[in-house]
Order: structure tokens, then sequence, then C-alpha cells
């Protein structure tokens, strides 16, 4: 199993990125998938999600109306649009396939997590 972020890098505040993860090794259209991040001092924090079909999505207060997650199926990868960037996104952004969802009203037993992508805003 594979998870490889991509996209990361320096940006201005209220600039864009866009994060790609390119899956491989299960069956990525079974599998709801999901971003995390994690800032320096801080414990990691999910988010955005969205279900294995791509027609259920949620997000973090913090970057909902700003955040777009999106999922492509048929080249196994998700992405992660980000918009109106703040100082405060600055974090290792992670792709995470599995693990479970209340609001989404998923659950799985298997739980795979990418190495991480480095999204620094700053002046």
């Amino acid at each position: 199993v594979q998870l490889v972020e991509s996209g990361g890098g320096l940006v201005q505040p209220g600039g864009s990125l866009r994060l790609s993860c390119a899956a491989s090794g299960f069956t990525f259209s079974s599998f709801a998938m999901s971003w995390y991040r994690q800032a320096p001092g801080k414990e990691r924090e999910r988010v955005a999600a969205i279900t294995s079909g791509g027609g259920r999505t949620n997000y973090a207060d913090s970057v909902k109306g700003r955040f777009t997650i999106s999922r492509d199926n048929a080249k196994n990868t998700v992405y992660l649009q980000m918009n109106s960037l703040k100082p405060e996104d600055t974090a290792v952004y992670y792709c995470n396939a599995g693990g479970s969802s209340r609001s989404l009203g998923y659950s799985y037993a298997q739980t795979f997590w990418g190495k991480g992508t480095l999204v620094t805003v700053s002046s």
C-alpha cells in the first residue's frame, strides 16, 4: 500500500495550493479518504473527508468554505484544493485511507497513511 502526497510548498497568505495523493496497492474506490494536518507542537487533526464514491464530504470548521476535497477513482487520486490560505494553515498535510467518520457514516477495519507534504503559508 502506498499513499504519496504532492503539491505542498511555500505560499503567501491569501494564496492557493492544490494537494494530490496518489494511491496504490489497495482498492481505492472502496475506501473513504481524508486529509489530515499536523502543525508544529499540535495534534494531528482531520481537515476534510470524502466517501468512497465521492458523494459526501465534510470539513473541519477551520477550513470550511476555503478547502475542497475531491477524488478521481479512475486515477486513484484524492485532492485537496486550498484557497484563501492563512498562516495558521501551515502544517504537514497527510493523506489517509479508511479510518472512521460518524458524520459520514463509515468505519473501516484498515487505515493507511501517507508520509505527508509540508505547506507553509508565509509572507
